[in-house]
């Protein structure tokens, strides 16, 4: 059992499916008090009565305060997850509402549930937040201009966080992985079939990471511990890394 989630009040957002039901699953099976968060209200209700958990369906940016009242009155961890991803192609087949939406899910709920959940981490000097990125976070995908874009953004949002409220005893953790089999991995279409199923790893698995992550109190948890040597790359050879994703978005426009 991981001793800083037993009896913990958890918020997992996008937690109907995928990434989001394993880590109710998880938090539940450490004794964590759980609220399950999805805009499908009947998958948010089936999770949360598979796992003794409280279903608070709608938008992840606006539960915050609906949460906390099912928790009692505090939330001790809150996992950030609902996430939206686009097979957008290239830059000329986006149009406003897509760059809309994937700020809006992927950054900007994050910054509102922040907001929201800050006044009272700090007052009490404990708070955990969970950001579920994606290595396209830290490297970039092909195909996928706006979810890079956005989840860059969300990374440097929780980098932001840990590095001004550690000392305050706000704890924050980005979960970085790779390709995952969810119906997001679908959603990437032929550029994910090329770069990520290969490599695909189980929800199950990305809810170890965090939660051995939590134990030993990392901020990065990378499920695709390979990662870290494409990070390291892409910072210290930029030209090497540039032309080797080129040489992926050739071979991914020869195949389509």
């Amino acid at each position: 059992m991981v001793e800083a989630v037993r009896d913990a009040g958890v918020v997992v957002t996008g937690a109907g499916g995928g990434i989001g039901a394993a880590l109710a699953r998880r938090f539940a099976a450490e004794g964590a008090r759980v609220v399950v968060n999805d805009l499908d209200a009947g998958k948010a209700k089936a999770v949360a009565e598979e796992i003794g958990g409280t279903a608070v369906p709608g938008d992840a940016s606006r539960i915050v305060d609906a949460a906390r009242d099912a928790l009692g009155g505090t939330v001790d961890v809150y996992c950030a997850n609902a996430g939206v991803a686009f097979e957008d192609g290239d830059l000329t087949a986006l149009d406003e509402r897509t760059w809309e939406t994937s700020w809006d899910v992927n950054l900007m709920a994050h910054v509102r549930a922040a907001h929201a959940l800050l006044p009272g981490w700090l007052e009490r000097g404990a708070g955990r937040f969970v950001s579920t990125v994606s290595a396209a976070g830290l490297l970039t995908m092909i195909g996928a201009p706006s979810y890079s874009v956005t989840k860059h953004g969300a990374y440097a949002f929780a980098e932001w966080l840990s590095l001004t409220y550690r000392h305050r005893g706000v704890k924050v953790h980005a979960i970085c992985p790779q390709g995952v089999r969810t119906d997001m991995l679908a959603a990437t279409g032929s550029a994910g079939d090329l770069v990520l199923r290969p490599t695909a790893i189980e929800p199950e698995a990305v809810a170890d990471a965090l939660l051995k992550g939590i134990e030993e109190d990392r901020f990065l948890i990378l499920p695709h511990p390979e990662v870290a040597g494409f990070y390291r790359t892409r910072a210290g050879e930029p030209e090497r890394w540039l032309a080797t994703m080129n040489h992926l978005q050739q071979k991914w426009e020869a195949a389509r």
